[in-house]
This record gives C-alpha cells, sequence and structure tokens, in this order.
C-alpha cells in the first residue's frame, strides 16, 4: 500500500511452489524477513509473478537495493499467448484454467489485522493458480518458438536503473515545456527538492508539492519567499515554512549555475507533416499481422515505434525493426510505406495484398 507513504508498505507476501504454499505477515513483531531475501536472491530459482513490476520496486528496498531475479511475468508472457495488451490476473485465470476469481476482498486494506479467512484465501489465490500456469504456459511459448521474445520483453525489468532513483533525476517523470536552460535548471531543481522532501517525510510527492507547482517554479524561477508565495501553485503560507527557504536556496544556485545544472534534453526530430494517414496505416497492418500470430500488438510495437516508422521509415531507431519484431512485422512496415504493400477491405475484413 502506498497511498499515504513514499515507500509501499509491504503488507503481506503470498507465496507458493509445487509443493507448499504460505502467507508471510511482514508487519508482525519481530519478523525476520532474511529468508525470503535470500530465496528472491536466489539466481537458481525461477519468481513467476504477475504484472511484477510494482512487486520489484518493493523487492528491490527489501532486497538492499538489489534486483531479484530470475523472474517469468506471466501477464508479459500472456501478451505472447493471444491474450491481449496488459491482461489481468484474473481474466488469464479465467482463460487458462477457466476459474472464475472472487473479487470480494479486491480493495481490503491489507495493513489492518487480523485478517478474515475470506481475505486470506483471496490472497492465497494470487499464487495457486499462478503455480497452476506457469508450466504449461511455457511449454506453449516453447513449442512456438517465443519464449525467447518473452524473456527479451522482461530483460528490462533487471535493470537496476529501473527502481535505483536518483532525485536529481526526478524532472524526468515531468514534462518538458520549455528547452531553454533556465526553465530546465529551475525544472530539475525543484523536482529534485520535492524528491527528497517526499523521501525524507515518507509522504506521496503530491502531498509536498502537485506537478502543476512544479512547472509554475520552473516558468517564473522565483528567487525570494516573497515571489515564491504569488504564485499560484503554491499553497497559501507555504512561503513562510523552513521548506521554503530551503527550495528558495535550491532554485537560486541553479539558476546561477543554470548552463552546467541544466540537464541536456536532446532536441526531438522534426516530424514530417501529414502523418496521420501514415500512422493508421500502420497501425492496421501491425493488428492485421500481430493476429495471424497470435500476440499482443504493443509486445510488437508501441505507439512511438509507430510514430516513428511513419515519420523515418527504416531510419527510425525503433525495436520494431530488430530481432523477432522485424519479421513479425517490421519488413512488412518499410514496405507498406514504400508502397509494396497495400490495404483494402474484402467484405468486412481487411486485408494486405503485396505488389
Amino acid at each position: 500500500m502506498r497511498e499515504t507513504t513514499f515507500y509501499s508498505i509491504l503488507c503481506l507476501i503470498q507465496m507458493a511452489t509445487p509443493d507448499d504454499e504460505v502467507i508471510i505477515d511482514p508487519l508482525a513483531d519481530g519478523i525476520d524477513l532474511s529468508p525470503f531475501v535470500d530465496l528472491l536472491m536466489d539466481a537458481e530459482l525461477v519468481k513467476v509473478m504477475h504484472a511484477a513490476r510494482q512487486d520489484m520496486e518493493i523487492f528491490y528496498e527489501l532486497c538492499d537495493h538489489h534486483v531479484p531475479g530470475p523472474i517469468f511475468d506471466t501477464q508479459v508472457a500472456a501478451m505472447a499467448a493471444g491474450f491481449g495488451d496488459s491482461v489481468g490476473y484474473g481474466g488469464l485465470v479465467k482463460g487458462r484454467l477457466g476459474i472464475s476469481l472472487d473479487k470480494g476482498a479486491r480493495f481490503t486494506d491489507w495493513s489492518r489485522r487480523p485478517l478474515s479467512d475470506k481475505q486470506l484465501a483471496y490472497a492465497l489465490a494470487d499464487v495457486t493458480h499462478l503455480r497452476d500456469l506457469f508450466p504449461p504456459l511455457v511449454d506453449e511459448l516453447e513449442d512456438s518458438g517465443r519464449l525467447p521474445w518473452v524473456m527479451e520483453e522482461m530483460a528490462p525489468q533487471m535493470d537496476e536503473a529501473l527502481y535505483a532513483f536518483d532525485p536529481e533525476d526526478a524532472w524526468q517523470r515531468l514534462k518538458i515545456r520549455n528547452p531553454r536552460k533556465p526553465y530546465l535548471a529551475a525544472l530539475r531543481a525543484a523536482a529534485a527538492w520535492r524528491e527528497e522532501q517526499a523521501i525524507e517525510r515518507d509522504v506521496p510527492r503530491r502531498r509536498v508539492l502537485k506537478d502543476d507547482a512544479i512547472y509554475d517554479l520552473a516558468t517564473q524561477k522565483p528567487r525570494t519567499l516573497d515571489a515564491l508565495g504569488k504564485l499560484r501553485g503554491i499553497p497559501r503560507g507555504f512561503e513562510r515554512s523552513k521548506a521554503a527557504k530551503s527550495l528558495i536556496a535550491r532554485i537560486n544556485t541553479a539558476l546561477d549555475n543554470a548552463d552546467d545544472y541544466a540537464p541536456h534534453v536532446p532536441k526531438p526530430m522534426a516530424m514530417p507533416p501529414n502523418l496521420g494517414p501514415r500512422i493508421e496505416m500502420l497501425k492496421t497492418l501491425l493488428r492485421l499481422r500481430t493476429e495471424v500470430h497470435g500476440i499482443a500488438p504493443r509486445l510488437v510495437a508501441n505507439a512511438r515505434d509507430i510514430d516513428q516508422l511513419a515519420a523515418f521509415a527504416d531510419k527510425a531507431d525503433v525495436a520494431a525493426l530488430k530481432g523477432w519484431r522485424r519479421e513479425v512485422f517490421g519488413e512488412d512496415a518499410l514496405a507498406l510505406l514504400r508502397g509494396d504493400i497495400g490495404l483494402r477491405l474484402d467484405g468486412e475484413h481487411v486485408v494486405a495484398d503485396r505488389f
């Protein structure tokens, strides 16, 4: 749970093996989680999770800033097995095992004790069905030659840079609205200050300052407490606080050293005009090709990939033009852009013809 904190509070751990199943209460007084951490860090033991990203963020902290592994994410695997983009756990269990999960305890406050038998049964179902899903799913992916696709897609989740976040890089979570160095320097300073405050107080970022306030600070670049208090996004009276003084000091230092402190933001490549029709045709072709293969379109190309392909064709630096994705879609996408493939309606169906 993390509604009121910066770091997630680990409230419950559910775990199953082919022979055992268990619920661990990490909130129990005096509990030692080191045996569980040893399992997470055991390089010989595959950890199976569904939609693992948030779990991995928690485990990264629990494992003393190490990424546990290896992992197998059944949500990613399901995308290669015909279940569409980001299938939910319940949908996968229903589709594979024919079991409808009871969602009655879904929005439980897992930090409250004691937990009822119904809550515990619901929690345990999160892993007992994974145990049954995993072996046949792997066998199917191996038989179809798609297991390497899935492992390639999971690889980024093992990158420590995904979880080891430096407050000085917090600006990357925000939209760049102005490429000038003073704006970028103030944006970076304000975002880093907010991140440090949120970590120190263990509260969500928005409890310190909302994003709109960070944008106001970057745009207006206040150098005094009085100027700070006049910004619309700043809470009333904030300028009289000790925190406000540290924020203004941070912004002033950043502005005084803007040339060195401002982050380098690559200039976006100029996009050609009238890309809309090409983008829509590429989306249609992507859907046709992925339907043939029974895989989720997002596993092959995301919206940015499509935009880049439409604009720069074979010069686009996108995953869709590399490896197995190029075989499934990339080559045909380039052929479409060259005019070697055309789309037409055949009754109610869209057909791709190669000329």
